[in-house]
């Protein structure tokens, strides 16, 4: 029994391996340098789905990184965090995108570490196209964190793999209440084969 039991384990282990090696990278270009995200689809399928859709049809045409978020340029927060925000940018383009469903990390298992890329959100259930990368680790954005009054977190779907020292360079160009100055054009984003 413990050996069927201990090779069960190992061949869930071994798939689970197996799936990350599998894992979709997406190149993004900006204006400061290329990021590479790793999507987790296994973990993460609807808003890995979502994303990725989104990339495939061209949504990130004219994306940017718009918002920037440090521990100097939040004053009246209590919980603070840091991240880099980006995506459609135009409240008219994205009330045109249809919301996906909120996988809270408790149901992913992804925690917002450093590189993690996660869906911007106002209620659970909202998100459709505009994304955020964890500088730094930031577990308030987890579900049952108090960044959010409502407790449910974000949805973690990503994570950097190359390209952090372009995310904090992004990060500490100028902003106005949290909004750059000249938002960080995404020259180009696609799905590395």
């Amino acid at each position: 029994m413990k050996k069927v039991i201990l090779f069960s384990w190992l061949l869930i282990v071994f798939v689970q391996l197996s799936f990350a090696g599998q894992l979709p990278k997406v190149l993004m270009t900006t204006s400061l340098g290329k990021i590479v995200l790793e999507i987790d689809t296994v973990r993460a399928p609807v808003t890995a789905k979502n994303f990725l859709m989104h990339v495939k049809n061209g949504t990130y045409k004219d994306a940017v990184f718009y918002r920037v978020v440090r521990p100097d340029n939040q004053p009246n927060n209590a919980i603070k965090i840091e991240v880099i925000q980006g995506g459609v940018y135009d409240d008219k383009l994205i009330d045109q995108i249809p919301t996906i469903a909120h996988e809270t990390t408790e149901m992913t298992g992804i925690k917002h570490k450093d590189g993690t890329f996660s869906m911007a959100r106002y209620t659970p259930g909202t998100a459709c196209s505009e994304f955020f990368i964890c500088v730094g680790d930031q577990p308030e954005l987890d579900f049952g964190g108090k960044r959010n009054p409502d407790g449910q977190g974000f949805a973690a779907f990503g994570q950097v793999v190359k390209g952090m020292k372009v995310v904090r360079k992004i990060q500490q160009q100028k902003d106005k209440a949290q909004y750059l100055l000249a938002p960080v054009k995404i020259e180009s984003i696609g799905i590395l084969k």
